[in-house]
Protein backbone atom coordinates (compact mmCIF):
# COMPACT_ATOMS: atom_id res chain seq x y z
CA UNK A 1 0.00 0.00 0.00
CA UNK A 2 1.30 3.71 -1.02
CA UNK A 3 2.02 6.44 1.93
CA UNK A 4 -1.53 8.16 2.15
CA UNK A 5 -1.60 11.71 0.86
CA UNK A 6 -1.88 14.43 2.28
CA UNK A 7 -6.29 15.46 2.37
CA UNK A 8 -5.46 18.22 0.36
CA UNK A 9 -4.21 15.81 -2.84
CA UNK A 10 -6.82 13.17 -1.84
CA UNK A 11 -9.84 15.43 -2.75
CA UNK A 12 -7.85 16.39 -5.37
CA UNK A 13 -7.32 12.51 -6.68
CA UNK A 14 -11.09 11.66 -6.11
CA UNK A 15 -12.39 14.82 -8.18
CA UNK A 16 -9.55 14.21 -11.06
CA UNK A 17 -9.65 9.95 -11.36
CA UNK A 18 -12.72 8.94 -9.94
CA UNK A 19 -15.82 11.16 -11.32
CA UNK A 20 -17.45 7.99 -12.84
CA UNK A 21 -18.10 7.79 -9.01
CA UNK A 22 -19.17 11.36 -8.25
CA UNK A 23 -21.42 11.35 -11.37
CA UNK A 24 -23.56 8.28 -10.24
CA UNK A 25 -23.77 9.42 -7.17
CA UNK A 26 -24.90 12.77 -8.29
CA UNK A 27 -27.33 11.15 -10.89
CA UNK A 28 -28.36 8.60 -7.73
CA UNK A 29 -29.98 11.78 -5.94
CA UNK A 30 -31.20 13.18 -8.83
CA UNK A 31 -33.02 9.58 -9.10
CA UNK A 32 -34.55 9.76 -5.55
CA UNK A 33 -36.18 13.28 -6.44
CA UNK A 34 -37.69 12.30 -9.94
CA UNK A 35 -39.39 9.43 -7.77
CA UNK A 36 -40.46 11.59 -5.36
CA UNK A 37 -42.19 14.17 -7.32
CA UNK A 38 -43.65 10.88 -10.06
CA UNK A 39 -41.67 11.01 -12.75
CA UNK A 40 -41.34 7.72 -13.57
CA UNK A 41 -39.53 8.62 -17.21
CA UNK A 42 -36.61 10.81 -16.04
CA UNK A 43 -36.51 8.63 -13.05
CA UNK A 44 -35.78 5.21 -14.72
CA UNK A 45 -33.36 6.65 -16.98
CA UNK A 46 -31.01 9.02 -14.50
CA UNK A 47 -31.37 5.10 -12.27
CA UNK A 48 -30.23 3.30 -15.29
CA UNK A 49 -27.74 6.28 -15.63
CA UNK A 50 -26.61 6.28 -11.97
CA UNK A 51 -26.51 2.02 -11.82
CA UNK A 52 -24.48 1.99 -14.75
CA UNK A 53 -21.72 4.51 -13.57
CA UNK A 54 -21.88 3.21 -10.00
CA UNK A 55 -20.83 -0.26 -11.47
CA UNK A 56 -18.20 0.95 -13.37
CA UNK A 57 -16.50 2.12 -10.38
CA UNK A 58 -17.34 -1.15 -8.48
CA UNK A 59 -15.71 -2.65 -11.83
CA UNK A 60 -12.83 0.00 -10.96
CA UNK A 61 -12.39 -1.13 -7.56
CA UNK A 62 -12.31 -4.86 -8.36
CA UNK A 63 -9.72 -4.42 -11.25
CA UNK A 64 -7.48 -3.00 -8.67
CA UNK A 65 -8.36 -6.41 -6.42
CA UNK A 66 -7.72 -8.45 -9.38
CA UNK A 67 -4.35 -6.92 -10.40
CA UNK A 68 -2.89 -8.03 -7.28
CA UNK A 69 -4.49 -11.32 -8.13
CA UNK A 70 -3.02 -14.01 -10.21
CA UNK A 71 -5.68 -15.90 -12.94
CA UNK A 72 -7.96 -17.33 -12.39
CA UNK A 73 -8.56 -15.02 -8.97
CA UNK A 74 -8.23 -12.12 -10.35
CA UNK A 75 -11.41 -12.64 -13.28
CA UNK A 76 -13.12 -13.88 -10.40
CA UNK A 77 -13.50 -10.96 -8.71
CA UNK A 78 -14.68 -8.99 -11.75
CA UNK A 79 -16.92 -11.17 -12.97
CA UNK A 80 -18.41 -11.76 -8.83
CA UNK A 81 -18.86 -8.06 -8.90
CA UNK A 82 -20.73 -7.77 -12.05
CA UNK A 83 -23.19 -10.88 -11.22
CA UNK A 84 -24.15 -9.28 -7.88
CA UNK A 85 -25.37 -5.87 -9.47
CA UNK A 86 -27.23 -8.33 -12.22
CA UNK A 87 -28.69 -10.69 -9.17
CA UNK A 88 -29.76 -7.52 -7.26
CA UNK A 89 -31.24 -6.16 -10.49
CA UNK A 90 -33.13 -9.00 -11.82
CA UNK A 91 -34.47 -9.84 -8.16
CA UNK A 92 -36.04 -6.43 -7.68
CA UNK A 93 -37.42 -6.83 -11.03
CA UNK A 94 -39.09 -10.10 -9.53
CA UNK A 95 -40.61 -8.72 -6.42
CA UNK A 96 -42.65 -6.83 -9.75
CA UNK A 97 -44.60 -9.82 -10.58
CA UNK A 98 -47.22 -9.48 -8.23
CA UNK A 99 -48.08 -5.95 -9.65
CA UNK A 100 -46.64 -6.59 -13.18
CA UNK A 101 -47.74 -9.63 -15.92
CA UNK A 102 -44.69 -8.90 -17.80
CA UNK A 103 -42.06 -8.75 -14.83
CA UNK A 104 -41.42 -12.75 -14.82
CA UNK A 105 -40.72 -12.50 -18.48
CA UNK A 106 -38.34 -9.81 -18.23
CA UNK A 107 -36.21 -11.73 -15.36
CA UNK A 108 -36.17 -14.85 -17.58
CA UNK A 109 -35.10 -12.73 -20.78
CA UNK A 110 -32.16 -11.08 -18.51
CA UNK A 111 -30.89 -13.87 -17.38
CA UNK A 112 -30.07 -15.10 -20.74
CA UNK A 113 -29.53 -11.92 -21.97
CA UNK A 114 -26.78 -11.74 -19.98
CA UNK A 115 -24.83 -14.46 -21.50
CA UNK A 116 -25.39 -13.00 -24.69
CA UNK A 117 -24.24 -9.68 -24.12
CA UNK A 118 -21.28 -11.19 -22.17
CA UNK A 119 -20.21 -13.80 -25.29
CA UNK A 120 -21.46 -11.56 -27.88
CA UNK A 121 -21.00 -7.88 -26.92
CA UNK A 122 -18.26 -7.99 -24.49
CA UNK A 123 -16.39 -10.90 -25.96
CA UNK A 124 -16.93 -9.33 -29.71
CA UNK A 125 -15.89 -5.87 -28.96
CA UNK A 126 -12.81 -6.44 -27.19
CA UNK A 127 -11.88 -9.00 -29.96
CA UNK A 128 -12.79 -6.62 -32.52
CA UNK A 129 -11.00 -3.59 -31.24
CA UNK A 130 -7.72 -6.21 -29.73
CA UNK A 131 -7.69 -7.06 -33.16
CA UNK A 132 -7.44 -3.99 -34.51
CA UNK A 133 -4.59 -2.81 -32.35
CA UNK A 134 -2.75 -6.86 -32.38
CA UNK A 135 -3.71 -8.26 -35.69
CA UNK A 136 -3.49 -11.63 -33.80
CA UNK A 137 -3.91 -12.36 -30.12
CA UNK A 138 -3.63 -15.54 -28.55
CA UNK A 139 -4.54 -17.04 -25.38
CA UNK A 140 -4.72 -20.81 -23.89
CA UNK A 141 -6.82 -22.42 -26.14
CA UNK A 142 -7.57 -24.68 -23.22
CA UNK A 143 -9.67 -21.71 -21.73
CA UNK A 144 -12.28 -21.26 -23.99
CA UNK A 145 -12.19 -25.36 -24.97
CA UNK A 146 -13.27 -26.29 -21.25
CA UNK A 147 -15.82 -22.96 -20.88
CA UNK A 148 -17.53 -23.48 -24.20
CA UNK A 149 -17.63 -27.18 -22.71
CA UNK A 150 -19.28 -26.26 -19.52
CA UNK A 151 -21.75 -24.04 -20.81
CA UNK A 152 -22.89 -26.53 -23.73
CA UNK A 153 -24.18 -28.86 -20.81
CA UNK A 154 -25.31 -25.59 -18.24
CA UNK A 155 -27.48 -24.55 -21.70
CA UNK A 156 -28.59 -28.13 -21.96
CA UNK A 157 -29.70 -28.56 -18.38
CA UNK A 158 -32.04 -25.49 -18.87
CA UNK A 159 -33.26 -27.13 -21.58
CA UNK A 160 -35.33 -29.52 -18.95
CA UNK A 161 -37.64 -27.54 -17.48
CA UNK A 162 -38.63 -25.98 -20.98
CA UNK A 163 -39.03 -29.28 -22.55
CA UNK A 164 -41.42 -30.45 -19.50
CA UNK A 165 -43.37 -27.51 -19.95
CA UNK A 166 -44.32 -27.61 -23.57
CA UNK A 167 -44.52 -31.11 -23.80
CA UNK A 168 -46.67 -31.78 -20.01
CA UNK A 169 -47.87 -28.75 -19.16
CA UNK A 170 -47.79 -29.81 -16.01
CA UNK A 171 -46.96 -26.42 -13.16
CA UNK A 172 -46.19 -28.46 -10.50
CA UNK A 173 -43.58 -31.03 -12.75
CA UNK A 174 -42.02 -27.32 -13.81
CA UNK A 175 -41.61 -26.25 -10.34
CA UNK A 176 -39.93 -29.17 -9.04
CA UNK A 177 -37.68 -29.79 -12.33
CA UNK A 178 -36.54 -26.04 -11.96
CA UNK A 179 -35.62 -26.34 -8.51
CA UNK A 180 -33.57 -29.78 -8.97
CA UNK A 181 -31.92 -28.34 -12.04
CA UNK A 182 -31.23 -25.03 -10.29
CA UNK A 183 -29.20 -28.20 -7.84
CA UNK A 184 -27.75 -30.01 -10.32
CA UNK A 185 -26.11 -26.49 -11.86
CA UNK A 186 -24.61 -24.92 -8.35
CA UNK A 187 -23.62 -28.61 -7.24
CA UNK A 188 -21.69 -28.57 -11.37
CA UNK A 189 -20.42 -24.82 -10.33
CA UNK A 190 -18.64 -26.21 -7.19
CA UNK A 191 -16.77 -28.73 -9.46
CA UNK A 192 -15.91 -26.13 -12.06
CA UNK A 193 -14.18 -24.20 -9.12
CA UNK A 194 -12.25 -26.71 -7.71
CA UNK A 195 -11.06 -27.45 -11.24
CA UNK A 196 -9.95 -23.67 -12.21
CA UNK A 197 -8.58 -22.85 -8.83
CA UNK A 198 -7.18 -26.46 -7.41
CA UNK A 199 -6.26 -28.94 -9.83
CA UNK A 200 -6.53 -27.12 -13.40
CA UNK A 201 -5.06 -23.79 -13.27
CA UNK A 202 -2.97 -23.73 -15.68
CA UNK A 203 -5.97 -24.02 -18.65
CA UNK A 204 -7.25 -20.68 -17.75
CA UNK A 205 -3.41 -18.55 -17.74
CA UNK A 206 -2.07 -16.69 -20.37
CA UNK A 207 0.16 -18.56 -23.08
CA UNK A 208 3.62 -17.68 -23.41
CA UNK A 209 3.38 -15.19 -26.43
CA UNK A 210 0.56 -13.18 -24.80
CA UNK A 211 2.35 -12.53 -21.89
CA UNK A 212 5.54 -11.44 -23.66
CA UNK A 213 3.02 -8.93 -25.31
CA UNK A 214 1.34 -7.97 -22.12
CA UNK A 215 4.97 -7.26 -20.48
CA UNK A 216 6.15 -4.95 -23.19
CA UNK A 217 2.54 -3.08 -23.10
CA UNK A 218 2.23 -3.22 -18.99
CA UNK A 219 6.04 -1.43 -19.32
CA UNK A 220 5.08 1.16 -21.67
CA UNK A 221 2.12 2.00 -19.64
CA UNK A 222 3.65 1.89 -16.19
CA UNK A 223 6.33 4.82 -18.04
CA UNK A 224 3.24 7.13 -19.45
CA UNK A 225 1.17 7.09 -15.60
CA UNK A 226 4.05 6.79 -13.16
CA UNK A 227 3.49 9.73 -12.06
CA UNK A 228 -0.63 9.17 -11.75
CA UNK A 229 -2.25 7.85 -8.75
CA UNK A 230 -5.36 6.34 -7.85
CA UNK A 231 -7.25 6.20 -4.83
CA UNK A 232 -8.09 2.64 -4.93
CA UNK A 233 -4.23 1.67 -5.87
CA UNK A 234 -3.11 3.33 -2.61
CA UNK A 235 -6.11 1.49 -0.27
CA UNK A 236 -5.42 -1.70 1.25
CA UNK A 237 -7.41 -4.43 0.26
CA UNK A 238 -9.81 -4.58 3.04
CA UNK A 239 -10.59 -0.91 2.02
CA UNK A 240 -11.46 -1.63 -1.70
CA UNK A 241 -13.05 -5.14 -0.54
CA UNK A 242 -15.55 -2.56 1.82
CA UNK A 243 -16.11 -0.10 -0.93
CA UNK A 244 -17.54 -2.48 -3.26
CA UNK A 245 -20.06 -3.44 -0.33
CA UNK A 246 -20.75 -0.02 -0.04
CA UNK A 247 -20.98 0.90 -4.02
CA UNK A 248 -23.18 -2.13 -4.45
CA UNK A 249 -25.35 -1.24 -1.66
CA UNK A 250 -26.04 2.71 -3.04
CA UNK A 251 -26.59 0.02 -6.37
CA UNK A 252 -29.47 -1.91 -4.54
CA UNK A 253 -31.01 0.92 -3.30
CA UNK A 254 -31.68 2.78 -6.42
CA UNK A 255 -32.02 -0.40 -8.59
CA UNK A 256 -35.66 -0.56 -6.40
CA UNK A 257 -36.58 2.65 -8.08
CA UNK A 258 -35.05 0.97 -11.48
CA UNK A 259 -37.34 -2.23 -11.38
CA UNK A 260 -40.52 -0.23 -10.32
CA UNK A 261 -40.47 2.56 -12.45
CA UNK A 262 -39.09 0.59 -15.59
CA UNK A 263 -42.01 -1.83 -15.28
CA UNK A 264 -44.63 0.48 -15.18
CA UNK A 265 -43.30 1.66 -18.67
CA UNK A 266 -42.85 -1.57 -20.02
CA UNK A 267 -46.37 -1.78 -19.51
CA UNK A 268 -47.51 1.51 -20.01
CA UNK A 269 -45.79 1.60 -23.86
CA UNK A 270 -45.90 -2.47 -24.36
CA UNK A 271 -42.10 -2.42 -24.34
CA UNK A 272 -40.92 -5.74 -26.21
CA UNK A 273 -39.90 -7.34 -23.13
CA UNK A 274 -37.25 -9.69 -24.60
CA UNK A 275 -36.01 -6.27 -24.95
CA UNK A 276 -36.45 -5.24 -21.83
CA UNK A 277 -34.27 -7.87 -20.32
CA UNK A 278 -31.73 -6.97 -22.50
CA UNK A 279 -31.24 -3.49 -21.94
CA UNK A 280 -31.05 -4.54 -18.40
CA UNK A 281 -27.95 -7.22 -19.56
CA UNK A 282 -26.25 -4.15 -20.97
CA UNK A 283 -26.36 -2.21 -17.53
CA UNK A 284 -25.48 -4.48 -15.60
CA UNK A 285 -22.67 -5.74 -17.93
CA UNK A 286 -21.24 -2.43 -18.88
CA UNK A 287 -18.79 -1.89 -16.11
CA UNK A 288 -17.08 -5.64 -17.35
CA UNK A 289 -17.17 -4.60 -21.12
CA UNK A 290 -15.22 -1.46 -20.88
CA UNK A 291 -12.51 -4.03 -18.67
CA UNK A 292 -12.27 -6.07 -21.06
CA UNK A 293 -11.65 -3.17 -24.34
CA UNK A 294 -8.86 -2.37 -21.55
CA UNK A 295 -7.45 -5.71 -21.37
CA UNK A 296 -7.72 -6.40 -25.01
CA UNK A 297 -6.15 -3.01 -26.07
CA UNK A 298 -3.26 -4.48 -23.53
CA UNK A 299 -3.24 -7.25 -25.77
CA UNK A 300 -4.51 -9.24 -22.48
CA UNK A 301 -6.47 -11.57 -24.20
CA UNK A 302 -6.57 -14.21 -21.66
CA UNK A 303 -8.21 -11.95 -19.22
CA UNK A 304 -11.00 -10.88 -22.02
CA UNK A 305 -12.02 -14.81 -22.34
CA UNK A 306 -11.65 -15.28 -18.63
CA UNK A 307 -14.16 -12.28 -17.91
CA UNK A 308 -16.48 -13.02 -20.75
CA UNK A 309 -16.53 -16.90 -20.77
CA UNK A 310 -16.34 -16.79 -16.93
CA UNK A 311 -19.14 -14.08 -16.58
CA UNK A 312 -21.41 -16.05 -18.72
CA UNK A 313 -20.61 -19.23 -16.71
CA UNK A 314 -21.35 -17.65 -13.02
CA UNK A 315 -24.40 -15.69 -14.58
CA UNK A 316 -26.44 -19.47 -15.35
CA UNK A 317 -24.54 -21.65 -12.81
CA UNK A 318 -25.09 -19.00 -9.75
CA UNK A 319 -27.37 -16.55 -10.92
CA UNK A 320 -30.11 -18.96 -12.12
CA UNK A 321 -29.50 -20.97 -8.40
CA UNK A 322 -29.66 -17.81 -6.49
CA UNK A 323 -32.69 -15.78 -8.04
CA UNK A 324 -34.57 -19.14 -7.77
CA UNK A 325 -33.79 -19.54 -3.97
CA UNK A 326 -34.33 -15.65 -3.36
CA UNK A 327 -38.19 -16.13 -5.55
CA UNK A 328 -39.31 -18.35 -2.77
CA UNK A 329 -39.61 -14.82 -0.51
CA UNK A 330 -41.86 -13.60 -3.41
CA UNK A 331 -45.47 -14.35 -4.17
CA UNK A 332 -44.17 -15.84 -7.30
CA UNK A 333 -41.46 -18.43 -7.40
CA UNK A 334 -39.34 -18.65 -10.34
CA UNK A 335 -39.24 -21.20 -13.05
CA UNK A 336 -36.84 -22.30 -15.58
CA UNK A 337 -39.21 -22.91 -18.60
CA UNK A 338 -37.39 -20.46 -20.82
CA UNK A 339 -39.12 -19.81 -24.82
CA UNK A 340 -37.18 -21.13 -27.67
CA UNK A 341 -35.97 -18.17 -28.63
CA UNK A 342 -33.25 -17.40 -25.54
CA UNK A 343 -32.50 -21.35 -25.45
CA UNK A 344 -31.43 -21.50 -29.38
CA UNK A 345 -29.67 -18.02 -29.27
CA UNK A 346 -28.09 -19.13 -26.09
CA UNK A 347 -26.57 -22.75 -27.46
CA UNK A 348 -25.70 -20.89 -31.11
CA UNK A 349 -24.07 -17.94 -28.68
CA UNK A 350 -21.77 -20.89 -27.17
CA UNK A 351 -21.21 -22.63 -30.60
CA UNK A 352 -20.24 -19.23 -32.43
CA UNK A 353 -17.67 -19.25 -29.41
CA UNK A 354 -16.18 -22.00 -29.74
CA UNK A 355 -15.24 -21.81 -33.37
CA UNK A 356 -14.17 -18.56 -32.68
CA UNK A 357 -11.68 -19.31 -30.08
CA UNK A 358 -11.20 -22.91 -29.94
CA UNK A 359 -7.22 -22.48 -32.25
CA UNK A 360 -6.74 -20.18 -29.41
CA UNK A 361 -5.79 -17.56 -31.74
CA UNK A 362 -8.72 -14.17 -32.54
CA UNK A 363 -8.75 -11.41 -34.90
CA UNK A 364 -10.88 -8.73 -35.73
CA UNK A 365 -12.85 -10.90 -37.93
CA UNK A 366 -14.54 -12.90 -35.03
CA UNK A 367 -15.11 -9.72 -32.95
CA UNK A 368 -17.39 -9.12 -35.84
CA UNK A 369 -18.75 -11.89 -36.33
CA UNK A 370 -20.24 -11.60 -32.57
CA UNK A 371 -21.25 -8.04 -33.05
CA UNK A 372 -23.43 -8.65 -35.90
CA UNK A 373 -24.62 -12.11 -34.32
CA UNK A 374 -26.07 -10.25 -31.78
CA UNK A 375 -27.43 -7.29 -33.86
CA UNK A 376 -29.70 -10.05 -35.18
CA UNK A 377 -30.96 -10.70 -31.95
CA UNK A 378 -31.45 -7.60 -30.49
CA UNK A 379 -33.48 -6.89 -34.03
CA UNK A 380 -35.93 -10.09 -33.00
CA UNK A 381 -36.40 -8.90 -29.88
CA UNK A 382 -37.34 -5.38 -31.01
CA UNK A 383 -40.10 -7.07 -33.02
CA UNK A 384 -41.73 -9.73 -30.73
Amino acid sequence: MKPLPRRRNILSIIFTHHSTAIAGIALGLLTFVFHYFHNPYMATLFAALSIALLSLTVSEVAEVLAERLDEPYGSFVLTFTAVIVEIILLFLILLEASNNEHAMETVKGGIISAVIVDMNVLLGLAVFIGGLAFKEQEHNEDTSSTYTTILLVAASALLVPSILHYTIGDSDALERASILIAGVLFIFYIAIFIFQTKTHTHFFKATARSRMFRFKNRQEEDAEEAEEEDLFEMMNTTFNFVSIFVLIAIIGYIAEIFANEGMQLVTEYSFPVGLAGLLIAIISVAPEIITAIKAAKNDQIQRVINIAMGASTVSIMLTVPILLAMSYATDNPLTLDFNTLQIGALILTILLAWKTTDDGETNYFEGTSHLIFFTCYAIVLAFM
